[in-house]
């Protein structure tokens, strides 16, 4: 009887074994899928930040052509820059009211951060007041580096930021060695063109680094600009 017993029992702890091990796979099986799951949206996650992030670098490289319309229309570039301002401003606060405006809606949703969701786009503000700024209170020459430095510079410091920016600078808010470095190449070597001088180009790619580095988010549009523009016209 004991033997019969003791069989039982060993029979009955080996099915509780085979059990738990049918459990223990099946549970890793799931955490498996799940594992490839999240990994396959944090993929999908960052194939469309990127693809935002060129789009809305695209819009903001178009504004290296601003000083040549500045040269040869000035009134009508103004004008045309204020309208665009103006009408986005409306078409923004349309939008947060639940009524899109055809083009300008479409180009927001396109283009906006994750931190932008729900709440009024900035960026395109402060990148047309900044370019205002520059046009308005400067001469053309500061201007035009005020501008391609935030169109040019700043623009492809965010691109190459994302794209090969691994090394983090310490408290920027993220901002990549390579971002920074690239936003001082473009800015000196189109600072040097334009000034005719290398020694503006080195004063204002290092200044221009520098500003791009503070985590400003929306309002760098506003102070790149003006900030080289005062370099190049009260010192060069």
């Amino acid at each position: 009887m004991v033997c019969v017993a003791t069989s039982d029992m060993n029979n009955a702890s080996s099915e509780a074994v085979d059990s738990l091990s049918e459990v223990s796979v099946g549970e890793t099986g799931v955490c498996k899928e799940y594992m490839i799951h999240k990994r396959g949206i944090f993929v999908r996650s960052r194939i469309i930040s990127f693809r935002k992030e060129i789009f809305r670098k695209i819009i903001h490289i178009c504004s290296v052509f601003v000083p040549i319309g500045l040269h040869f229309f000035y009134n009508l570039t103004i004008f045309a820059l204020a309208l665009m301002l103006v009408v986005y401003i409306v078409a923004e606060v349309l939008r947060k009211h639940g009524r899109n405006v055809p083009v300008f809606s479409a180009i927001t949703e396109a283009a906006s951060r994750k931190r932008d969701e729900n709440r009024f786009v900035l960026g395109p503000v402060t990148l047309c007041c900044g370019v205002l700024a520059s046009a308005l209170f400067f001469n053309e020459t500061a201007a035009a580096v005020g501008i391609l430095g935030l169109a040019a510079g700043d623009g492809l410091a965010s691109l190459f930021g994302k794209m090969f920016g691994n090394v983090k600078i310490p408290f920027t808010g993220g901002k990549s060695v390579v971002g920074s470095l690239s936003c001082f190449g473009v800015i000196f070597l189109l600072t040097s063109i334009v000034t005719n001088n290398t020694v503006a180009g080195l004063v204002c790619g290092f200044v221009g680094m520098f500003v791009e580095m503070i985590p400003l988010k929306d309002f760098d549009n506003l102070l790149i600009p003006i900030v080289l523009a005062s370099v190049v016209q009260f010192f060069f």
